[in-house]
C-alpha cells in the first residue's frame, strides 16, 4: 500500500506540472520502454522465477546456485545488448510512434532505462522464486520511493524536457535495492564450465521465449492502442487515456501484482498435482475478489472526483473512459488467476497463441471502437478484451487441470460483476445524483459483503470477538 500511496503522489505531481499532453508524451515512451525490455530480456526473467521455484522446491542448493549465477550473467548481457538496439533503432521508432524524428534523442536517451530494468528484473526473478515476499516487498517501497524522489524535481525544474530523464532514473534506482537484497541469497556462484554454462542459459531461454512473446503482445498491444488513440485523437487525448488506464489499474494492479509475487512460485511448486493446483487458483481468486470488488466499484461510482483527486481538473475528459477500464479489470480480476495454471504448467504453445489472440482481439476491438466512440472507446475494448479472454481461458484450464470454479466464487462473482454493470448503466440512465446514490449503496453492501466473508477466511482467534460479531451484524 506504500507503494500505491507513492504512485498516487507521484501522478498528481505530474499531473499538475505536465497536463494531459506531458502525460500523454509520457504514457508514449513508457509503451517504448516496455517493449524494448520485453524484446530484449527475451523473457530470462520470467523463465528465471520459474527455473529457481523449481530448484527451490526439490530443495536442490547447488541448482539454485547454477540458475542464479547464470541468471546474474545473462541479464547483465541482454541489457547491454537491448540498450544498443533501442539507440540504434531509435530513428524508426521515433518515426513509427511520433511521425517525426524530434524524439530520437529522448528514445536514444532511453536505452539507458532498458540496461537498468534488465538488470534489475534478472536480480528481482531470483528473489521471486525464493519466494523472499518480504524482500520484495520492501524493494517495491525503495524503488518508488526512490523514483518518486527524484523524478518530481527533475519534471519540476524542466518540464517536459525531463520526461526521458525521470524514465531513466526510476530504472536506475530500482537497481540498488535489487542488488542489496539479492546479494543477501546465500549463493556461492559454483564453478561452471562453458558446457554448464550453456545448459542452464539453454533451459532460461527455451522458456523465455513463451514469457518474451507474452510480453512483448502485451506490451505491443498497449504501444499499437496509443498510437491509436494519437492518430484518432491527439497528444492530449493519449494522456486522458493514459491517466484513467494508470488509475483504473493502480488498485487492481497492485493486488495482481501481490498475487503473482507468491502465487506463481507456490503454484509452480504444485504444477503436478492437478486438485492441488485448482485449489490453490480458487483460494487465490477469492482473496483477490474480495479485496478488488469494492475499490472497483468505488471507483465506478466516484470517477468524476477520483479524477481530480488524482489527477486534476483538465483531465475530466477520461472519466468514461475510467469506468469502462474499472469494468475490464473486474473481469481481469476474475480471469487472471486462472492464466497462472497455463504458466505453472509450461504449456508453452497454449500459452503463446491465446496471447496471440488476445493482442489480436484488443487490438481490434480498439481501432473499431476508438474510430466510433473516440478514447472512450479503447476502455470499451479493454472491457470486451476481457469478456472474451475469461471464457476462453476457463475453457483451456478446464481441459488442462479439470479447474472448476468453486461454489464462494460463483456466489462472489454473481455479486460483484453484475453489480459493476448496474453501476455503470446507471450513470448513462439516469441523472447524476441518483447514479451517485445507488453506487454508494453498491459500494456499501459490496464492502460489508467482502468484509465479512475475509473475516471468515480468516482464523478465529486473529480476530477479536467482539470485531468479528460487530462485522458479521453488520453484513
Amino acid at each position: 500500500m506504500v507503494n500505491v500511496a507513492l504512485s498516487i503522489v507521484r501522478n498528481k505531481a505530474l499531473a499538475l506540472l505536465l497536463g494531459p499532453e506531458g502525460v500523454g508524451l509520457l504514457g508514449l515512451y513508457g509503451a517504448i520502454l516496455d517493449i524494448a525490455q520485453a524484446i530484449a530480456g527475451l523473457g530470462v526473467s520470467g523463465s528465471g522465477v520459474r527455473r529457481v521455484a523449481e530448484a527451490a522446491g526439490a530443495g536442490d542448493g547447488e541448482k539454485i546456485a547454477r540458475s542464479a549465477t547464470a541468471l546474474r550473467r545473462i541479464s547483465l548481457v541482454l541489457g547491454l545488448l537491448g540498450g544498443l538496439l533501442l539507440a540504434a533503432l531509435a530513428f524508426p521508432v521515433s518515426k513509427l510512434t511520433f511521425g517525426d524524428y524530434q524524439h530520437v534523442g529522448g528514445i536514444g536517451l532511453l536505452s539507458l532505462a532498458v540496461f537498468f530494468r534488465i538488470v534489475s528484473a534478472g536480480q528481482t526473478a531470483l528473489i521471486q522464486g525464493l519466494r523472499g515476499i518480504a524482500n520484495l516487498a520492501r524493494i517495491n517501497v525503495l524503488s518508488g520511493l526512490f523514483g518518486t524522489i527524484v523524478t518530481i524535481p527533475l519534471i519540476y525544474l524542466f518540464g517536459e524536457k525531463a520526461i526521458v530523464p525521470s524514465l531513466v532514473a526510476i530504472a536506475a534506482v530500482a537497481v540498488l535495492p535489487t542488488w542489496w537484497y539479492s546479494k543477501q541469497i546465500s549463493t556461492q556462484p559454483p564453478p561452471m564450465s562453458a558446457r554448464q554454462f550453456g545448459r542452464e542459459a539453454k533451459a532460461l531461454f527455451r522458456l523465455g521465449i513463451a514469457f518474451m512473446a507474452s510480453g512483448l503482445l502485451t506490451f505491443g498491444a498497449a504501444y499499437a492502442i496509443r498510437i491509436i488513440v494519437l492518430n484518432e485523437g491527439s497528444v492530449q487525448a493519449a494522456g486522458l487515456y493514459q491517466a484513467a488506464w494508470a488509475l483504473g489499474g493502480l488498485y487492481a494492479g497492485f493486488i495482481l501484482q501481490a498475487m503473482g509475487t507468491d502465487f506463481y512460485p507456490r503454484l509452480t511448486a504444485i504444477a503436478d498435482n492437478n486438485p492441488e493446483c485448482n485449489r490453490l487458483v480458487n483460494e487465490q481468486a477469492e482473496i483477490s475478489m474480495l479485496l478488488a470488488g469494492p475499490g472497483l466499484i468505488a471507483t465506478l461510482t466516484l470517477a468524476p472526483l477520483v479524477m481530480s483527486m488524482f489527477y486534476s481538473a483538465e483531465f475530466h475528459g477520461a472519466v468514461e473512459l475510467l469506468r469502462w477500464i474499472c469494468l475490464g479489470m473486474m473481469l481481469r480480476i476474475v480471469a487472471w488467476p486462472m492464466g497462472f495454471i497455463v504458466l505453472a504448467k509450461g504449456a508453452q504453445t497454449i500459452f503463446f497463441w491465446t496471447e496471440v489472440a488476445a493482442t489480436l482481439v484488443h487490438v481490434g476491438l480498439a481501432w473499431l471502437f476508438v474510430s466510433k466512440f473516440g478514447t472512450t472507446g479503447a476502455g470499451m475494448a479493454f472491457f470486451g478484451l476481457y469478456i472474451w479472454h475469461g471464457i476462453l481461458i476457463y475453457v483451456i484450464v478446464r481441459r488442462l487441470t479439470g479447474f472448476r470454479w468453486s461454489r464462494a466464487n460463483r456466489r462472489h462473482a454473481l455479486l460483484f460483476l453484475p453489480t459493476s454493470g448496474m453501476v455503470v448503466s446507471t450513470f448513462s440512465l439516469l441523472p447524476p445524483w441518483s447514479a451517485m446514490v445507488i453506487g454508494c449503496a453498491a459500494v456499501v453492501v459490496t464492502g460489508l459483503y467482502s468484509l465479512r466473508m475475509l473475516v471468515e477466511l480468516l482464523p478465529p482467534e486473529s480476530v477479536p470477538a467482539i470485531i468479528r460479531g460487530w462485522i458479521t451484524k453488520s453484513a
